[in-house]
């Protein structure tokens, strides 16, 4: 618990501290101006925000995923070597040319995931749960799917996704709350401070912010499942059809032993819980990943 904090904490102060610095360097750390908001600017400053926020999330993603879950890195000499292979062995049936790491986790829980800045800086982990609940083709059905994660380039585009919903959350919250700060101050004549100033705005920028963002999850969680889908159909194109089938209807068996503690990896994973609305889950009804793969020719 400490380490994730230590963690969450050590990655926000790099995120602000780079942010600090390219808002500078661009000059777009003022979008207030005497006649209201500078649009241009103000865009400028909320792109660069949820860009380099994303981004560094992204850079970091395969540290903070070894560290936050314990993953052991293994090879193929070892107790998994032939886990390793049969990792390896996918990747090179999807095109990869620089392998991805393999990693072993503790956990009883029946999951994997796949993260990484790029098709060619890539990790590929398992539970030991997974390892212990599931046979051999299973878990092929299981590592193809997370390197079709990998070879269609799901963690950037995530990333970018998520910058981009960072960027209109901060941008329209901020136009909101100035729109209302106005509204509230009327044709008051002593006043004479910009709108977009003082405690109220910046805690009318908090509420708007967290409206926003709550409906930009749906966005997200939406391209979330669409990956899903994506990955499914190539873990049946590498590994086969049936295998991927059966990894899926043995997730199916097992969801009660999904861990969804940890929200940062929680759409990395093959599979998740599924929630009180559907709309905002990261991953598609097992029932109806099974049924489209057996729509698919």
């Amino acid at each position: 618990m400490f380490k994730r904090i230590f963690l969450f904490v050590l990655t926000n102060i790099l995120v602000m501290v780079t942010v600090s610095i390219v808002l500078s360097v661009l000059g777009l750390n003022h979008y207030v101006t005497s006649a209201g908001l500078n649009y241009s600017s103000l865009m400028g400053f909320c792109l660069v925000w949820g860009f380099v926020g994303s981004g560094i999330s992204l850079l970091l993603s395969k540290f903070m995923a070894k560290t936050m879950m314990g993953v052991e890195i293994v090879d193929d000499r070892g107790q998994y070597g032939d886990l390793v292979r049969k990792v390896h062995g996918l990747a090179r049936a999807a095109g990869l040319t620089k392998m991805p790491e393999v990693g072993v986790y503790q956990s009883p829980e029946v999951n994997a995931f796949a993260t990484g800045p790029s098709r060619n800086n890539s990790l590929v982990a398992v539970s030991t749960g997974l390892l212990q609940q599931m046979n051999a083709d299973e878990v092929e059905g299981v590592l193809a799917h997370e390197i079709a994660h990998v070879a269609n380039g799901d963690m950037v585009t995530m990333a970018l996704i998520q910058g981009v919903v960072n960027a209109f959350v901060m941008f329209f919250a901020r136009i909101a709350a100035f729109a209302l700060q106005n509204a509230l101050r009327g044709d008051r004549e002593d006043d004479d401070r910009p709108a977009a100033s003082g405690l109220a705005y910046h805690l009318s920028v908090m509420v708007f912010e967290i409206a926003f963002s709550f409906l930009g999850m749906f966005v997200v969680a939406y391209f979330s499942r669409l990956r899903e889908y994506r990955a499914d159909a190539g873990g049946a194109q590498f590994a086969g059809k049936n295998k991927m089938i059966g990894a899926l209807r043995r997730l199916q068996q097992k969801v009660d032993m999904v861990d969804d503690s940890n929200d940062a990896l929680r759409t990395m994973k093959i599979a998740s819980n599924k929630g009180l609305m559907s709309f905002l889950s990261t991953h598609p009804a097992l029932e109806d990943r099974i049924a489209a793969l057996e729509r698919a020719r």
